[in-house]
């Protein structure tokens, strides 16, 4: 066995305190003899979604030897709250201790640059590899039973239960809904996101008509007993009456028939999208990526593709899907729906010229002509949010997942992080304040004069009255709580480090197995390295007259089993997209290191 650097790992310390420990505070020293994976995640990633559920097949594989902690780092303002770290724990059935580090100070000490990353940290209490992004389970796997092997032999290695207590259930008709549609027979059906469930409610969006699907994780058609789903979102009404569903954590498009209570799967396979699937294709053959939110518009269903950061459509008449907007990249480019980048588009809703969508890593509402050509409305990016009215061009929000097209052409947007429910006027470029004091509304319907609201952390529908007069708020802005990078203006060397898992070597069969696309906000920080190649090292030139600014990093390798004897190895792609806040500063680093996967030599 190779001979591993080692690192002594620093204290977990965080404001916010543990959870899912019975009360108990921990420190390293109560992880001493266990495999201990840090995985450090904020709850808007769908990206850190992905990991969550990557890592439960391991975590309960290896239950007597690893303790998995979370370890949450806020992006934004909301997510420093306890109560919405305590809410986003239970939503996402997170089944390991969390440490609440709202200051983001176990963050620094482990300088770690994005969300996700993981760290593992052997039963000595060193750090032996770091994992940026999502993919990276079969090289953990790997790595944990070298690690168990290798302490065993040396008496390290302590096996036993680990420290979570799971938290007490509460009794709720809705335990976080995602979304609600209104059905012709005047109910609603509301996505029971965290019971994976749809639940049909009377008029008064209270009384439980029935509950479709069996209520436990799963994939698997059937009629209203049988079916199962796994964190369904989304809900769009087609033509012919039926319902189509996103099946969020399953990667899927289902379709229930709200007359038999039928449930079949109409595109995905259950499989999460990874870079060099297909793109288009017949809907059962094609993967999916967390697809959020669907809406029917110009023949088509249009899906929310969430986990990549792109609108696919689904055509019910051929059954295909297809890419319909998005390139894969993370941000906020606007012109041509192929040219067009988004940032976890979470809300649909269709007028006859447009489909306006929520864009919620940048706190964006955006909108689809005819054309297929991408504007934005409201926001600028991924690091500016808050709550502010007036121009459209100055308004800001904060992660909004909803919207919804208003009878006089405005739309209003659930702005879930603001609790707040906000409209946007396209005839006047003006944002207003409908509502506040909604506990992160994710989604709203119109049901007459009324707009009824998915109050997800309430776990209700709350009906409003469309307000005449729009509500008056003090502005906020903010901007991310991470800390800014300094580095010396002027030539910049950026490595993304990755090392191939154990067993494995990177995959050359077809070319370069490594890619590297590098921006900047603004564009004209990079005098110098922008765009696409194949090497993982290149030297950036920043300009000196540009202060501050954030560089995207974009990485991607792949790595196969390396073993001649295997006719068919099994290969796997490593990728993460990093923005990292750069301040320019005279005696500043000249070197930026992103590791993928590994350990930077050089730190």
């Amino acid at each position: 066995m190779a001979k591993r650097a080692r690192v002594r790992a620093p204290e977990l310390v965080g404001k916010g305190g543990w959870i899912n420990t019975g009360g108990k505070n921990l420190t390293l020293a109560d992880f001493r003899g266990r495999i201990l994976i840090l995985d450090f995640w904020t709850f808007c990633c769908i990206n850190c979604l992905h990991v969550l559920d990557e890592l439960r097949e391991l975590e309960e594989k290896h239950r007597d030897t690893v303790v998995i902690v979370g370890v949450h780092s806020p992006k934004f303002v909301h997510e420093a709250e306890h109560q919405a770290v305590l809410d986003a724990v239970e939503r996402y059935g997170v089944e390991h201790p969390v440490l609440d580090d709202p200051e983001l100070a176990t963050w620094k000490q482990y300088a770690v640059r994005a969300w996700p990353t993981l760290v593992v940290i052997d039963p000595e209490g060193y750090i032996v590899a770091q994992h940026a992004g999502e993919g990276h389970a079969h090289a953990i796997e790997r790595l944990v039973e070298e690690l168990e092997a290798e302490h065993a032999a040396k008496g390290t290695l302590r096996r036993g239960d680990g420290p979570y207590v799971p938290p007490e259930p509460e009794p709720t008709t809705l335990r976080f809904p995602g979304k609600a549609l209104l059905l012709p027979s005047g109910n609603f059906l509301v996505s029971d996101t965290t019971r994976h469930q749809l639940v049909e409610l009377a008029p008064d969006g209270e009384s439980v008509v029935r509950r479709i699907g069996a209520g436990t994780r799963g994939f698997a058609d059937g009629d209203i007993a049988t079916a199962a789903f796994n964190e369904p979102q989304g809900l769009a009404l087609l033509e012919d009456g039926s319902v189509v569903v996103a099946d969020t954590v399953n990667h899927a498009l289902r379709r229930l028939d709200p007359a038999s209570g039928e449930v079949t799967t109409l595109a995905g396979t259950g499989r999460q999208w990874m870079q060099g699937d297909a793109t288009s294709g017949p809907g059962r053959e094609v993967s999916l990526s967390s697809p959020w939110d669907v809406a029917w518009w110009n023949g088509r269903v249009w899906i929310a593709m969430a986990g990549v950061h792109q609108l696919w459509a689904y055509d019910p008449d051929g059954g295909t899907v297809a890419v319909a907007a998005g390139t894969t990249n993370e941000g906020l480019v606007d012109g041509p729906g192929a040219e067009a980048w988004f940032a976890q588009p979470s809300g649909l809703a269709a007028t006859p010229e447009r489909l306006w969508l929520a864009d919620s890593e940048t706190s964006a509402l955006r909108w689809v002509d005819l054309d297929g050509a991408v504007h934005t409305a409201v926001g600028t990016g991924l690091f500016d949010f808050g709550h502010r009215d007036g121009d459209a061009g100055q308004a800001l929000l904060q992660h909004p997942l909803g919207v919804t097209a208003l009878p006089d052409g405005s739309v209003a947007v659930s702005d879930t992080y603001n609790h707040a429910l906000r409209r946007y006027d396209p005839h006047t470029g003006q944002v207003t304040t409908l509502a506040t004091d909604l506990r992160e509304p994710s989604d709203a319907v119109l049901d007459g004069a009324d707009i009824v609201v998915v109050e997800s952390a309430r776990h209700r529908l709350t009906r409003l009255r469309l307000p005449e007069e729009a509500v008056r708020v003090e502005a906020v802005a903010h901007r991310t709580q991470r800390a800014a990078t300094e580095v010396a203006p002027g030539t910049l060397r950026l490595d993304v480090i990755f090392q191939a898992p154990a067993g494995q070597k990177l995959d050359t069969r077809y070319g370069p197995s490594t890619r590297l696309l590098v921006s900047a906000t603004p564009p004209e920080l990079l005098l110098n390295g922008e765009g696409a190649g194949t090497d993982l090292s290149r030297v950036l030139e920043l300009d000196p007259a540009v202060p501050e600014g954030v560089l995207h990093v974009s990485a991607m390798a792949a790595s196969c089993d390396d073993d001649p004897a295997n006719e068919y190895p099994a290969c796997h792609v490593h990728q993460q997209d990093w923005g990292v806040p750069v301040r320019l500063t005279e005696g500043g680093a000249d070197r930026l290191p992103l590791v993928l996967a590994g350990m930077d030599a050089d730190a």
